[in-house]
């Protein structure tokens, strides 16, 4: 266990809150349940603390569980008080923070206990997409109880503290807690697209929920998510294109007041999602990271990309892609899944109807090219610097394939190849070959990239985009 500062369920909402918003509901309700000795165990609050409050002066929902209080297990009435708040967030169209530090089902209440986990499920269900719900893990989160961070939409952990399972380690096969913790908040982040950040203590995780606050609209029809921006919107940024393999340094630079709040970072090392502001609006972001993650696109960027993308369309926030892709990572295992994750991805971006910009910095070759928001899938406006190049493939490869005749007539000379590469390059993998054929919309130079992209989302600000009538895709 670490030895850093812990906060009590109130301390918690006090820290995350602003001074003095805080109004509890239902602090008066204890547990109905009086079998197998609990009507000797005092319940206040039923072990979680509920209420409204304001971060930065908005409105937000919150409910923080007692440990103290049988563990902090959810009862029948435990439930009934969180499924209350997402009722009045529902109706006023306000995010949904659940602090958790729960022991999971309460056996003394058994098929009461259950129940109300699945009223939980349901309000969650039902929140999807409407107002955002944000969880943070401060302690046990295991059980049924890990499923409430999965129906969120962004999750923080504690680094030493908490524990997030559906099994315990101890419960899998030929595996025990010293062998591999599979509740550990590290292997949770590393392994799991379901956490977003692992951080030090209590507090840095509370002070990052109000910061993803600030970065998010109340609810799904709440078109005031703006801020002052105080940064220059000409602002140059020099040697950008050096930048190219990099998505997360550009992302850094070209955002307001160079700050970019990552998520699922340790997740997939080829994939950079997260939000930036530009002039002061916010755009999600994704992006191909070739620096860490290598210039191919994995079975784990795309997934959490394509779930990233599906948020920011539920909550009317514009999507930008910085495209840097080679192609797919070839191993016997991604094979096992990368098609159905590149089909999520597409599906994704294709079905997004938000403001969409595609800036290719590099390479954009083949299929997983157009999976990351080209211009042919629906991106409204799609730049690239002068540097990249679009195409089916490397085009020293297609020349060797297109060639290979010829080529293997008088052996592969280095200047022929070199000059049939360069022809090939200029007049089918360019960028300004894709211009010409109205594939990128226009050559930017790399220093001029944040002020062009402010007045291309600025221009799409009232996009409207009818669709055929369907309940849902299937993909």
């Amino acid at each position: 266990m670490s030895n850093k500062l812990t906060l009590s369920a109130s301390d918690r909402i006090a820290s995350l809150l602003d001074d003095s918003s805080f109004v509890e509901v239902g602090a008066y309700v204890t547990a109905r349940n009086t079998d197998f000795n609990t009507q000797n165990h005092e319940t206040p609050a039923d072990g979680v603390v509920t209420g409204y409050g304001t971060i930065d002066g908005r409105l937000v929902y919150v409910y923080s569980q007692d440990a103290k209080v049988l563990g902090g297990s959810i009862g029948e009435m435990h439930a009934a008080k969180i499924v209350k708040i997402y009722d009045m967030a529902l109706k006023m169209g306000a995010p949904v923070i659940g602090l958790v530090d729960c022991a999971g089902l309460r056996l003394q209440e058994a098929a009461d206990s259950l129940n109300a986990f699945g009223n939980i499920y349901l309000k969650q269900s039902l929140a999807s997409g409407v107002v955002p719900q944000i969880t943070g893990i401060f302690g046990v989160c295991g059980g049924g109880s890990a499923i409430i961070p999965a129906l969120s939409d962004i999750t923080f952990m504690v680094k030493d503290n908490a524990r997030l399972f559906v099994n315990s380690p101890n419960a899998l096969d030929q595996n025990y807690t010293e062998k591999l913790n599979t509740a550990d908040a590290a292997y949770q982040e590393s392994n799991s697209a379901l956490v977003d950040e692992v951080l030090e203590d209590d507090v840095t995780v509370l002070g990052r929920i109000r910061q993803v606050v600030s970065f998010l609209p109340s609810n799904n029809e709440d078109d005031s998510n703006f801020s002052d921006c105080v940064d220059d919107l000409n602002r140059e940024i020099p040697n950008l294109e050096g930048l190219a393999e990099d998505a997360r340094a550009v992302l850094t630079h070209i955002s307001d007041g160079n700050i970019f709040m990552e998520l699922k970072r340790e997740y997939a090392k080829d994939m950079v999602i997260g939000f930036i502001k530009l002039n002061g609006t916010t755009v999600g972001c994704v992006a191909n990271q070739v620096k860490d993650g290598g210039d191919v696109l994995s079975t784990k960027g795309a997934y959490i990309a394509a779930e990233f993308v599906n948020f920011l369309d539920a909550f009317n926030i514009p999507v930008l892609s910085l495209t840097n892709v080679k192609g797919y990572k070839a191993t016997v295992s991604e094979e096992a899944g990368i098609a159905k994750a590149a089909a999520k991805l597409t599906y994704a971006f294709a079905n997004a109807t938000i403001p969409k910009v595609n800036l290719v910095m590099g390479d954009a070759m083949g299929s997983a090219y157009l999976a990351m928001n080209s211009k042919s899938i629906g991106a409204d406006i799609e730049y690239a610097w002068s540097t990249a190049k679009i195409g089916t493939m490397d085009p020293e490869q297609a020349v060797k394939i297109m060639y290979a005749d010829e080529l293997g007539k008088d052996g592969f000379d280095d200047a022929k190849l070199a000059a049939m590469k360069a022809e090939y390059t200029e007049k089918m993998s360019s960028a300004q070959s894709a211009a010409r054929r109205g594939y990128v919309d226009d050559i930017i130079d790399g220093a001029a990239t944040r002020k062009r992209l402010i007045a291309a989302f600025e221009m799409l600000y009232t996009k409207r985009e009818d669709r055929p009538l369907k309940k849902h895709g299937a993909v």
